[in-house]
């Protein structure tokens, strides 16, 4: 893909997107995905990517502009800039674009681990937000968890909830660390539903089900009760309750998975390493 981006001043409602890989191009998807007036057009969204991969590739016949790198002359009209790139590039990545991109252009982070300070230090002034949007954003059925910087407006809080929430809710915390806990839960979550599905099916399969069988089981499963979470008002623990009947088939599997060294633990446990990981990647 080559580049399509001309040197010249851009429009001023104008969306860069840095790197479209599997987070950037969630919400890339959900850009375009969106409907009504406060929707973005697909000439308003620039994609920078040097190895640009199937989101951009479909964004790109849609309209999206499209560069390899960025420079001043194509970042001149930029009103945010949403840098999704994996955080080992940043330090390599950083400096080029703080170069490139004027003064007052919004900075939103989905970096997971760049702190604040880490952000400040290559960007200086420019209003920073750092937010953990997780794959479901791609079917705007994700969740965005964000925290501001120092000189961010409620101007800009609104901006950026508004291209976030095309990836599904949006919720602003109040510290870093909870951002950090954010990355634990909710960015690294599906994660975790992806594998319990993976097991449930294997556990079909040693019971003798054939792997086709087990799979669409455990996988129909899973999307009827993320459904059920999503309409009813009760708790996941009220729902739990109420599926499990004393002295029956639910009961005993939960006996299983509640046990001391059970799926708690397990979870716990799991849930300790992203978060510890999240604060590692932010350390120099």
């Amino acid at each position: 893909m080559s580049s399509v981006v001309k040197q010249g001043r851009l429009s001023n409602n104008t969306y860069a997107l840095i790197g479209a890989g599997n987070m950037g191009g969630a919400l890339l998807s959900g850009w375009l995905a969106e409907r009504g007036s406060k929707a973005l057009k697909a000439q308003e969204i620039l994609v920078i990517d040097p190895a640009p991969g199937q989101a951009a590739e479909r964004a790109l016949k849609l309209g999206v502009k499209f560069s390899a790198t960025l420079t001043r002359g194509s970042a001149s009209g930029l009103k945010m800039c949403l840098l999704a790139i994996k955080p080992q590039s940043f330090a390599q990545i950083g400096p080029s674009l703080a170069d490139a991109l004027p003064k007052d252009t919004l900075v939103v982070s989905i970096m997971a681990g760049i702190n604040l300070h880490g952000l400040t230090e290559v960007f200086g002034e420019r209003p920073i937000i750092r937010a953990m949007p997780n794959l479901p954003a791609a079917y705007r059925a994700g969740i965005t968890g964000y925290v501001c910087g120092a000189g961010v407006t409620s101007a800009h809080r609104d901006i950026a909830e508004a291209r976030l929430r095309a990836g599904g809710k949006v919720v602003r915390v109040d510290s870093e660390r909870e951002i950090d806990m954010v990355t634990a839960i909710s960015g690294s979550g599906p994660g975790y539903v992806f594998y319990l599905t993976e097991i449930l099916a294997a556990a079909g399969e040693n019971l003798g089900l054939s792997p086709e069988l087990a799979g669409e089981l455990a996988r129909q499963t899973v999307i009827g009760s993320g459904t059920v979470l999503a309409r009813s008002t009760d708790s996941a623990s009220d729902l739990r309750k109420s599926v499990t009947s004393p002295g029956g088939t639910t009961e005993a599997a939960m006996d299983v998975l509640m046990a001391r060294d059970g799926l708690p633990k397990l979870m716990g446990d799991a849930v300790k390493a992203a978060y510890k990981k999240s604060q590692d990647l932010g350390k120099p």
